[in-house]
Protein backbone atom coordinates (compact mmCIF):
# COMPACT_ATOMS: atom_id res chain seq x y z
CA UNK A 1 0.00 0.00 0.00
CA UNK A 2 1.25 3.43 -0.88
CA UNK A 3 0.17 6.54 1.00
CA UNK A 4 -0.13 9.87 -0.71
CA UNK A 5 3.35 11.37 -1.04
CA UNK A 6 2.13 12.94 -4.30
CA UNK A 7 -1.09 14.73 -5.17
CA UNK A 8 -2.74 11.91 -7.10
CA UNK A 9 -6.36 12.93 -6.54
CA UNK A 10 -7.83 15.77 -4.54
CA UNK A 11 -11.10 15.68 -2.68
CA UNK A 12 -13.05 18.73 -1.61
CA UNK A 13 -14.16 19.72 1.86
CA UNK A 14 -17.74 18.87 0.84
CA UNK A 15 -16.68 15.32 -0.11
CA UNK A 16 -14.62 15.02 3.08
CA UNK A 17 -17.54 16.08 5.26
CA UNK A 18 -19.96 13.68 3.54
CA UNK A 19 -17.52 10.78 3.92
CA UNK A 20 -17.14 11.60 7.64
CA UNK A 21 -20.92 11.69 8.07
CA UNK A 22 -21.45 8.34 6.32
CA UNK A 23 -18.72 6.69 8.39
CA UNK A 24 -20.27 8.11 11.55
CA UNK A 25 -23.73 6.82 10.53
CA UNK A 26 -22.35 3.34 9.82
CA UNK A 27 -20.46 3.38 13.14
CA UNK A 28 -17.34 1.88 11.56
CA UNK A 29 -14.19 4.01 11.81
CA UNK A 30 -12.30 1.56 9.57
CA UNK A 31 -14.29 2.49 6.45
CA UNK A 32 -12.60 4.27 3.57
CA UNK A 33 -14.13 5.57 0.35
CA UNK A 34 -12.91 3.54 -2.61
CA UNK A 35 -13.18 4.91 -6.13
CA UNK A 36 -12.60 2.66 -9.11
CA UNK A 37 -13.22 2.58 -12.83
CA UNK A 38 -15.18 -0.06 -14.72
CA UNK A 39 -15.99 -0.44 -18.39
CA UNK A 40 -19.49 0.52 -19.48
CA UNK A 41 -21.79 3.47 -19.38
CA UNK A 42 -22.74 5.64 -22.31
CA UNK A 43 -19.21 7.02 -22.75
CA UNK A 44 -17.03 3.94 -22.18
CA UNK A 45 -15.89 4.00 -18.54
CA UNK A 46 -17.83 4.52 -15.32
CA UNK A 47 -16.88 5.84 -11.90
CA UNK A 48 -17.84 3.59 -9.00
CA UNK A 49 -17.77 4.43 -5.29
CA UNK A 50 -18.01 2.02 -2.37
CA UNK A 51 -17.07 2.11 1.30
CA UNK A 52 -14.44 -0.49 2.05
CA UNK A 53 -12.47 -1.69 5.09
CA UNK A 54 -9.97 -3.74 3.12
CA UNK A 55 -6.77 -2.21 1.80
CA UNK A 56 -5.04 -4.17 -0.94
CA UNK A 57 -1.27 -4.32 -1.11
CA UNK A 58 -1.14 -2.19 -4.28
CA UNK A 59 -3.80 0.38 -3.24
CA UNK A 60 -2.95 4.06 -3.04
CA UNK A 61 -4.25 5.59 0.21
CA UNK A 62 -5.03 9.31 0.09
CA UNK A 63 -5.84 11.06 3.36
CA UNK A 64 -7.42 14.40 4.18
CA UNK A 65 -8.78 15.55 7.55
CA UNK A 66 -8.86 12.01 8.99
CA UNK A 67 -10.72 10.68 5.95
CA UNK A 68 -9.21 8.08 3.62
CA UNK A 69 -9.70 7.47 -0.08
CA UNK A 70 -8.55 4.23 -1.72
CA UNK A 71 -7.65 3.87 -5.40
CA UNK A 72 -6.21 0.87 -7.20
CA UNK A 73 -3.30 1.55 -9.60
CA UNK A 74 -5.28 0.70 -12.75
CA UNK A 75 -8.07 3.13 -11.87
CA UNK A 76 -5.55 5.75 -10.80
CA UNK A 77 -4.16 6.05 -14.32
CA UNK A 78 -7.59 7.31 -15.45
CA UNK A 79 -8.14 9.54 -12.40
CA UNK A 80 -4.71 11.13 -11.95
CA UNK A 81 -5.00 14.87 -11.31
CA UNK A 82 -8.76 14.74 -10.75
CA UNK A 83 -10.93 16.06 -7.95
CA UNK A 84 -13.74 14.28 -6.12
CA UNK A 85 -16.58 16.45 -4.88
CA UNK A 86 -19.96 15.87 -3.29
CA UNK A 87 -23.01 17.77 -4.54
CA UNK A 88 -26.50 18.13 -3.14
CA UNK A 89 -29.05 19.95 -5.30
CA UNK A 90 -32.56 19.62 -6.75
CA UNK A 91 -31.43 16.68 -8.90
CA UNK A 92 -30.27 14.71 -5.86
CA UNK A 93 -26.98 14.07 -4.13
CA UNK A 94 -23.86 12.31 -5.38
CA UNK A 95 -20.11 12.14 -5.45
CA UNK A 96 -18.78 13.56 -8.72
CA UNK A 97 -15.38 13.51 -10.38
CA UNK A 98 -13.74 16.39 -12.23
CA UNK A 99 -11.37 14.44 -14.42
CA UNK A 100 -8.76 16.25 -16.56
CA UNK A 101 -8.07 12.98 -18.43
CA UNK A 102 -11.64 12.60 -19.73
CA UNK A 103 -12.07 13.67 -23.34
CA UNK A 104 -15.86 13.20 -23.31
CA UNK A 105 -18.41 12.72 -20.56
CA UNK A 106 -22.05 11.78 -20.60
CA UNK A 107 -24.79 14.16 -19.53
CA UNK A 108 -25.10 12.72 -16.04
CA UNK A 109 -21.35 12.83 -15.42
CA UNK A 110 -21.11 9.18 -14.38
CA UNK A 111 -19.25 7.93 -17.44
CA UNK A 112 -16.40 9.19 -19.58
CA UNK A 113 -14.05 8.31 -22.40
CA UNK A 114 -10.32 8.89 -22.84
Amino acid sequence: METNPKKYIEFTDSATNKIKNIIKEKKNKNLKLRIYIIGGGCSGFQYQFIFDEKISEDDILIKKSNVSLLVDPISLQYLYGGTIDYLENLEGSKFIVSNPNAKNTCGCGLSFSI
